[in-house]
């Protein structure tokens, strides 16, 4: 029976939708990114126009585009607004909030968190421990963050290349043999990845060409047996493209590892160290970069010597490579 795993991590909060020993659907929620979907959130208008904009009531006063401005609304006005999306990284640029003015009296306070959003599936949730058997690691944790990473899954008979653009997530099929069945395993492969890391937006599917129109129309009905609803798709053109658009509320799982390997290294390097045995001082060591963006959070080493009971030690080694170890 399927159920949801959940952590409430150090630095991040995790999650993985999980049947039997296979991961379904995976999430992160880190901390500090910002209001979340439907918070409520006091602001300030700092440009009117056709694109109004506001600046948050939040840490750091971030930005986010508005709708439904009132005519006549002064520069410098303040609003109370709902967030309808999250800020978005994307390769080479940030994009800001969305929000639309709150209805009159709703109250300031944040969005829904992880552990909310999936005990409102109505999926059973299992809480994951520290010091408990690793079920987010028996079910392929480490594993699916590596495909992410590197941008390639394998399937039976072939591989996914999946790449997020500025413009679009870019799904390639690869693999040899008949084209048909190769589309097939593909399609349904990619169902998978786009479920699985909560892709929205536009995304491009390149499947093998196909000349017959009875081959792509299988393939047509092959994402759409794989694929929950809501979406919208082209039929697969004679290119072998097809182009699917899904909402998009919150970064992806791949937009979030891909786009911030700092922030997934520490939070791995994190984790890893929760789970260290031993005694006495836990040595956390990686590159510079990780270790420092560790220190930056002092919140997260009490917390760490918290749940361990071992004093903790950064050690900064230039020539570590990825995650680093704990020990």
């Amino acid at each position: 029976m399927a159920e949801w795993l959940y952590e409430a991590g150090i630095g991040e909060a995790r999650a993985a939708l999980v049947d039997g020993d296979e991961i379904l659907e995976a999430r992160i929620e880190r901390e500090g990114v910002g209001p979340r979907v439907g918070a409520i959130v006091a602001a300030r208008l700092v440009e009117a126009g056709k694109a109004p904009m506001v600046a948050l009531g939040w840490p750091g006063a971030p930005m986010a585009s508005l709708t439904g401005l009132p005519p006549a609304t002064a520069m410098g006005a303040a609003l109370t607004v709902e967030i309808t999306r999250m800020a978005l990284r994307e390769r080479g640029r940030d994009k800001p909030a969305r929000a639309r003015v709150a209805e009159a009296g709703a109250v300031i306070g944040d969005g829904p968190d992880l552990r909310s959003r999936i005990a409102a599936t109505g999926v059973p949730v299992t809480e994951l421990r520290a010091t408990a058997p690793d079920r987010l690691e028996q079910a392929g944790w480490s594993e699916l963050i590596d495909h992410i990473r590197i941008g390639h899954w394998p399937f039976a008979g072939g591989a996914l290349w999946v790449d997020a653009t500025p413009a679009m997530v870019l799904i390639d099929i690869d693999g040899e043999g008949d084209a048909l069945a190769l589309a097939k395993a593909g399609a349904k492969a990619a169902a998978a990845v786009i479920r699985c890391c909560d892709i929205g937006g536009s995304i491009g599917i390149d499947f093998p060409s196909l000349p017959d129109r009875t081959g792509r129309q299988a393939i047509d009905a092959a994402v759409d047996a794989a694929l929950p609803q809501p979406y919208e798709r082209t039929a697969v053109n004679g290119f072998g493209l097809m182009q699917i658009i899904r909402r998009r509320d919150r970064p992806s799982l791949i937009e979030q590892v891909v786009l911030d390997p700092l922030a997934t290294d520490a939070a791995l390097l994190l984790r890893q160290a929760e789970r260290a045995v031993g005694a006495g001082t836990l040595t956390l060591t990686a590159r510079p970069a990780v270790t420092d963006h560790i220190a930056a959070h002092p919140a997260w080493i009490d917390m760490l010597q918290n749940r361990t009971g071992r004093p903790v030690q950064l050690t900064a080694d230039a020539a570590s490579k990825g995650t680093g170890h704990a020990q």
